[in-house]
């Protein structure tokens, strides 16, 4: 299990994205990086997050800022949830979890009384320098791009 917090170096990713291609965290070196995790797509949080997201998109391109979901899914996954939702933000796809391991986000989880491996619902401000500079656990959907939208705001002045 990962140990990051505030201020720590942002642990490094090469991951293979929608749409094809590849997205790593060295690509944003020099600008700040929105990297929002969740556990599924096309499912009714997932989405919900993944379109407060997109529907914030020209506001974090006016902060110079890239929002990547990242999720266990594969490309494929992906590729029908961005064009299912027309979805703005880049979806990276981690389907061995060590990017989801590396960032503390994999987790035991329950619902309903069974236990089970997930990724548990988390948001990183990674700033330009490539450290961490604001977490959110545990993520609640409803408000929460705007709040990231204005932590990315504050960051920049």
């Amino acid at each position: 299990m990962a140990d990051i917090g505030i201020g720590s170096s942002a642990p490094d990713f090469d991951l293979p994205r929608d749409g094809g291609g590849r997205v790593k965290l060295a690509d944003f070196h020099g600008r700040p990086l929105v990297l929002f995790f969740y556990p599924k797509d096309d499912t009714s949080g997932c989405t919900a997050e993944s379109l407060a997201f997109t529907a914030l998109s020209e506001e974090f391109e006016k902060t110079g800022t890239t929002v990547i979901g990242m999720s266990p899914d594969s490309v494929k996954c992906h590729d029908r949830f961005v064009k299912k939702h027309n979805l703005s933000v880049v979806l990276a796809s981690d389907e061995e979890r060590t990017t989801l391991e590396a960032y503390g986000v994999w987790k035991q989880k329950s619902m309903y009384g069974r236990s089970f491996m997930g990724v548990e619902r988390t948001t990183f401000l990674i700033r330009a320098d490539g450290s961490i500079g604001t977490i959110w656990q545990k993520v609640k959907v409803p408000g929460h791009a705007e709040a990231v939208l204005a932590a990315v705001q504050n960051l920049i002045r």
